[in-house]
């Protein structure tokens, strides 16, 4: 069984990254200014696991080059008052509100706000200039490990939300993918009928043994805290299987990619406005 390992897949991402920022400091920086591309990551709560997901990112921009600012809010209204300043800020090439908000009620409303050229994270859906660093990264991590999802391969994407799988369902529509989407109150014994089975619901251990046919390639995206502990959609039984053709590890999966994903696009907005 192949282990979809978005760690090592990073680990060749970052290097073209590196020198791609010397490049862009070279030129004069990314505002012409000698500054280097810079990343504002807004927050309105300090739960550990966002602090844990904000730390990942600060060091991978050290790594690269790229100068990341993590803002911490007291208030959904002065996450609305900095997204305002940021759109405007010629040194802050990309923008993400790291999710969720201490009222999920006004998230559609918060991050509308964001510049299209500065939504690095495609939380504005189509109107962004950028697609979904994490859908994005599902797609990187399969066609890394020589995982086809064209027909006759059939796909059953797992949630249907604002991060995956929404965006997912744009992309696999657009290049006419064989998928069928299921929430996660679906009648989920269909699952092992797939080849590929991509979730992301955040839903712990929603996926059990019974789902999964073997042979498939299974991609768990999903993340949900329990006593600080980050658990998937995947239940236990299906990562003990040794007649599976490809899973993501528990940790170390779509995560590293994402964060990719997410600098690859604060470059290109860098390159953009330079």
């Amino acid at each position: 069984m192949k282990i979809l390992d978005g760690r090592e897949l990073a680990g060749f991402v970052k290097e073209r990254q590196a020198t791609e920022v010397r490049s862009i400091m070279g030129q004069g920086g990314a505002d012409n200014l000698g500054r280097p591309p810079k990343l504002l990551i807004i927050r309105d709560n300090d739960n550990p696991v966002i602090t844990k997901y904000v730390g990942l990112k600060i060091r991978y921009g050290e790594d690269i080059g790229v100068a990341v600012e993590d803002y911490l809010a007291d208030s959904v209204d002065e996450v609305r008052e900095r997204i305002l300043s940021a759109n405007e800020d010629p040194a802050i090439s990309g923008i993400i509100v790291q999710l969720p908000l201490s009222d999920t009620s006004r998230t559609d409303g918060i991050v509308s706000l964001i510049s299209p050229s500065k939504d690095v994270d495609g939380l504005t859906g189509e109107k962004s200039q950028f697609d979904s660093a994490t859908a994005t990264a599902i797609t990187w991590l399969l066609t890394g490990y020589d995982i086809d999802l064209k027909p006759p391969a059939r796909i059953a994407l797992v949630g249907r939300g604002r991060l995956v799988g929404g965006p997912l369902i744009r992309m696999f529509s657009a290049s006419s993918y064989d998928f069928d989407v299921f929430g996660h109150d679906s009648d989920l014994t269909k699952l092992n009928q797939y080849d590929i089975i991509i979730t992301a619901t955040g839903k712990p251990r929603l996926i059990s043994d019974s789902m999964v046919k073997p042979g498939a390639v299974v991609v768990d995206a999903g993340t949900a805290s329990e006593d600080g502990v980050l658990i998937g959609d995947l239940d236990d039984a299906v990562r003990e299987r040794d007649d599976l053709r490809a899973i993501t590890p528990h940790v170390g999966g779509v995560g590293p990619l994402t964060v990719s994903v997410l600098f690859d696009n604060v470059i290109r907005a860098a390159k953009n406005r330079s």
